[in-house]
């Protein structure tokens, strides 16, 4: 019986169900040690915790809009717990503890990252040197994405102990009722209205889209946040050329019929390591335009298969959006194409990648273990 330890910032409602299911693997023991109970920006309702779980005292500290977590009760946990494996999704004070306390127990340590080489091309040298630290002496590594990968090759990580676990949704959920159905919204926009997300770019391209079209469309906004009084009272002065409504924050049985019910699935992101929204929109046969920044492009949104991946450039994104309403057959195909790609990203796999990672953890140490030393 494997033993395994999860130490993440928080309990986040696309990685439960993968939890769940790594803990009914007959050959595994399962631990998760959250670092608090909710960060204060998260609003999220949370699917059945079935694993065994702890929770530490919480000590967060917020630097430059990022929460950093501070738990040195993490090592009691471990020291209780007394995993093989131990599994850090991050580099916060917290996790570093957990990597510590690895090497003072002779225990073998997984790196995991939702990051790619991209989101992290800008970090600064101590975060540079610590992840170098880390990744030289870890056992294995998980990355959500080819981006991730991408990342642990630029630190000279052996490719043979890198492992994927994607990031996914529960497709079966959001899948539609029945495609090229009529439905009332043009475009949808779901996240956090911040200027980050760039709910104000999604506006501005469906205008551009309405006034170039000749007549009224519709824009639905699920989320909240700081720019929602702004975005309402813009909305309020375009009402003759473009219907917006504000549905405020879903809940996750809400989602699926909010996709549904809308045509093309707008996500001008101007940062997002992956973005869980677009497999939510994929799953429900959504044609997705994307801006690079975000993980999923290329990878899950791939450009002209099952949406378009553009710059933010308003009249660039519109040109896209135009030639899907102005064509309901390829508003058809570019749905059916995102149903087909967004199947492999599913739970079961993502389990799969942290199983076989901590499989191959156990055996890297056990290889350093058996290492003859001359007399």
């Amino acid at each position: 019986m494997l033993k395994l330890a999860i130490v993440v910032n928080e309990p986040p409602p696309y990685r439960i169900p993968v939890f769940n299911l790594i803990a009914r693997h007959p050959e595994i023991s399962l631990q998760v040690i959250f670092c608090c109970r909710r960060e204060p920006n998260r609003l999220w309702d949370l699917p059945p915790i079935t694993f065994d779980h702890v929770f530490l005292r919480e000590r967060i500290r917020t630097v430059r809009g990022r929460y950093i977590h501070n738990n040195p009760d993490v090592l009691l946990a471990l020291s209780r717990f007394k995993p093989d494996v131990v599994l850090g999704n991050g580099f916060n004070p917290t996790h570093l503890y957990a990597f510590a306390w690895t090497r003072l127990m002779r225990r073998a340590y997984i790196a995991m990252t939702d990051g790619t080489l991209k989101s992290e091309k800008s970090l600064g040298t101590l975060h540079v040197r610590l992840r170098r630290y880390v990744y030289k002496r870890a056992e294995a590594f998980i990355a959500a994405s080819q981006g991730g990968l991408a990342l642990y090759r630029s630190y000279n990580v052996p490719a043979a102990r890198c492992f994927r676990s994607c990031l996914a949704v529960d497709n079966a959920r959001f899948y539609p009722h029945e495609l090229g159905a009529e439905k009332p919204w043009d475009f949808i926009f779901t996240g956090r209205l911040e200027a980050g997300k760039q709910p104000e770019f999604a506006m501005d391209v469906a205008l551009q889209s309405a006034r170039r079209l000749g007549r009224r469309l519709t824009l639905l906004y699920v989320g909240s946040g700081g720019e929602e009084a702004a975005l309402r009272k813009r909305a309020k002065t375009l009402e003759h050329q473009l219907l917006v409504h504000f549905h405020g924050f879903a809940t996750q049985s809400e989602l699926p019929e909010l996709y549904r019910a809308a045509k093309i699935f707008l996500f001008p992101t101007q940062a997002d390591v992956w973005g869980v929204v677009a497999n939510e929109a994929c799953a429900a046969g959504l044609p997705v335009i994307v801006s690079p920044h975000a993980g999923v492009a290329d990878e899950l949104v791939v450009d002209g298969q099952n949406g378009y991946v553009r710059p933010l450039d308003v009249q660039a994104w519109t040109d896209c959006a135009l030639g899907l309403l102005k064509n309901a057959d390829q508003l058809r195909v570019m749905g059916e194409r995102s149903l087909l790609l967004v199947k492999p990203y599913c739970f079961e796999s993502a389990a799969k990648g942290i199983i076989d990672a901590a499989g191959a953890a156990r055996e890297v140490l056990s290889d350093y273990a058996s290492v003859s030393r001359p007399v």
